[in-house]
């Protein structure tokens, strides 16, 4: 049986996510994730019982970076507040800023590494509920 990860691999018509979305991708991976919701949030409950591969680490580090440049370019506004166009315009001179999202990766990567043990550690510490 193929895993969650092998089949969306497969399936996944999903752009680079080092390129900006168009309308039209973004309308399609919202119907795409409405479709697969319930397997999604499987694969997520399965993921948070374990630690994360130093890749997944990385990406989450990109991921905080990348919102630290968006709310630096949006000030005050929220990026919810755009429109599809600002968006995408927002996506573009976010591209450009790669090496800055990398530098602040880097630096963010130690604590990312040190909230996901400590996730695990509350996890097992927590106390089991009886049924």
């Amino acid at each position: 049986m193929k895993s969650f990860k092998d089949f969306h691999d497969e399936n996944s018509e999903s752009p680079d996510l080092s390129e900006a979305m168009t309308m039209a991708q973004r309308m399609k991976m919202k119907q795409a994730f409405k479709r697969n919701r319930a397997k999604i949030m499987l694969g997520r409950k399965k993921a948070a019982k374990k630690l994360a591969s130093p890749e997944k680490l990385q990406l989450r580090a990109r991921k905080q970076a990348r919102e630290i440049i968006i709310k630096k370019i949006l000030k005050d506004k929220s990026k919810a507040s755009l429109s599809f166009a600002g968006r995408e315009a927002l996506e573009k001179k976010v591209d450009k800023k790669k090496a800055a999202i990398a530098k602040i990766a880097k630096k963010l990567l130690p604590g990312i590494k040190i909230k996901d043990r400590e996730k695990l550690k509350n996890k097992s510490n927590a106390p089991q509920a009886k049924g």
